[in-house]
């Protein structure tokens, strides 16, 4: 076993990979599958010592074999197994084939599926379907993964849950629902984004000993953020160092009513590092922001012409939080566009944009679900039905830098490169997060990072400073603004979690 690894692949590659592995490096493919059952066997065995009744589901394909060669491994260590079976069994073929006979042959039984049988399981191996799967889960397969959803022992899913689009973390029709995922060889970008984490549990990645050489023939569909992203963009700052140094941004938003979106995002900016913040707002907001953060410098505006003065001192402009849909707002945005400067644009400035789209180069964007729908002109359930696919359109049609918020948060920038966020939980649906996000990335752009990094950096540090809140109060009940300790103890080089890649 060992860490995860930051390369992302679809399930071809991993496909390609195996068949590298087996054609050109000479590793027989039942090698493979052997090291894939002892690698999940083990792990069985670590997360549930007391488990001694073992069901194991086989399919018809490899992903059924690794079950086969699973359960023979732990009859012989003196688990009591039962091996059900699904599909048409006299299908099986080459290294599926040999680890059914191996199971046979050594005693083992192997019945038609029967959901009542699952009573007397301490865990339910799942071994199904593997990623080769493109369409809806119907009749008896579908009948399957409901049995074993509802049934009350943990499930180790072998590679990927079946049911699970192994590309896009999308479920088809139905998906078991894992405590623990097992996968081999690479790592398949679906199990991170999507409906992908709440069908794995917990993730672990074993390579199965393939040659190194074997991973040179494919590039990466994505590569996971680490701590360590932020310890190399992040330096210790010089002892010399003065504000005027870490750059200014302005944040533009808050129309009646909204003042708390555009305060965050300011705040969020000056607790990630910039020098100087400056808020233009409605003029009634401006004194109250002053007053519960004085550090931030506040601006009440009415027309567009009175963001010139302000845009021409910015180093980043961030625009949305709270901004709404005015004619106002449409001013301050069209003024924002006009300025050659880098930008953030997210929530109704977004909203705006998709309005009248416009193409530039110097900015992030950074949609939820439903506003990329807006954008794209689409449906929310579409993108989150692809999001790799959701979040390539929004760069390519807006350029920039595109950042699809969500479960497992992506971004694509330029060079076609997409990064896949892991890190965050589901304490983070709560109102004024994406503010703090937009004003994080405006905060990490003016000290110098060019907006790539400052979108990875920044997308990474906030899901990262989430979970340490969650940690220390719980998921449920977490604000927006308990991010912010965390941040400026995540945004610092001599945080702990920059020990840990």
């Amino acid at each position: 076993m060992t860490d995860l690894p930051c390369a992302l692949f679809r399930a071809d590659q991993v496909r390609e990979l195996d068949r590298i592995a087996i054609e050109e490096f000479h590793v027989p493919g039942y090698s493979l599958m052997s090291r894939a059952a002892a690698a999940a066997l083990s792990e069985l065995r670590r997360c549930w010592p007391r488990a001694r009744r073992l069901m194991v589901l086989c399919g018809t394909g490899n992903n059924g074999g690794d079950g086969y060669v699973l359960a023979r491994l732990a009859a012989d260590a003196g688990l009591e197994v039962q091996v059900w079976t699904l599909g048409d069994q006299d299908a099986l073929a080459g290294d599926a084939l040999q680890a059914r006979t191996d199971w046979l042959r050594g005693g083992g039984q192997a019945r038609e599926f029967d959901a009542a049988a699952l009573v007397d399981a301490d865990v339910v191996v799942d071994g199904l379907l593997g990623t080769g799967l493109q369409r809806e889960l119907t009749g008896a397969w579908r009948a399957a993964v409901e049995a074993v959803n509802a049934h009350a022992a943990p499930v180790l899913a072998l590679d990927i849950p079946s049911g699970l689009h192994a590309d896009t973390g999308a479920i088809l029709g139905e998906a078991v629902q894992a405590a623990l995922t097992v996968t081999f060889i690479g790592l398949k970008r679906g199990l991170f984004t999507g409906e992908g984490p709440d069908c794995c549990g917990a993730v672990v990645f074993d390579d199965l000993d393939i040659p190194p050489g074997v991973y040179l023939s494919a590039a990466p569909s994505a590569t996971r953020l680490e701590a360590g992203l932020l310890r190399r963009l992040l330096p210790r700052r010089p002892r010399g160092a003065h504000k005027g140094r870490f750059g200014h941004v302005l944040v533009v938003g808050g129309d009646h009513g909204m003042a708390g979106a555009v305060r965050m995002a300011a705040e969020a900016a000056a607790r990630s590092g910039a020098g100087l913040i400056s808020v233009a707002t409605r003029p009634e907001h401006a004194a109250a922001i002053a007053a519960v953060r004085p550090e931030l410098m506040c601006h009440g505006v009415d027309s567009a012409a009175e963001l010139h003065p302000l845009l021409e001192r910015a180093t980043v402009v961030a625009i949305g939080p709270g901004l709404g849909q005015s004619p106002w707002a449409q001013r301050l945005l069209g003024q924002v566009l006009d300025a050659d400067l880098p930008l953030v644009v997210d929530a109704d400035a977004l909203n705006l944009l998709a309005r009248e789209p416009h193409n530039r180069g110097r900015w992030v964007i950074t949609p939820h679900p439903g506003e990329a729908a807006r954008l794209l002109g689409t449906t929310a359930a579409a993108v989150q039905g692809d999001r790799f696919a959701a979040v390539e359109a929004l760069a390519d049609a807006f350029g920039g830098v595109a950042v699809l918020k969500g479960a497992g948060t992506l971004i694509r920038a330029r060079g076609n490169v997409t990064y896949l966020c892991d890190a965050g939980n589901p304490g983070m649906a709560s109102g004024g997060m994406g503010d703090v996000l937009t004003g994080v990335i405006a905060g990490l752009a003016a000290q110098g990072l060019d907006l790539e990094d400052a979108a990875r950096a920044g997308v990474y540090a906030h899901a990262a400073a989430a979970d340490a809140a969650a940690r220390s109060g719980g998921e449920r009940g977490l604000l927006a603004l308990d991010l912010l300790p965390e941040l400026r103890r995540l945004l610092n080089p001599s945080a702990p979690e920059f020990d840990r890649d």
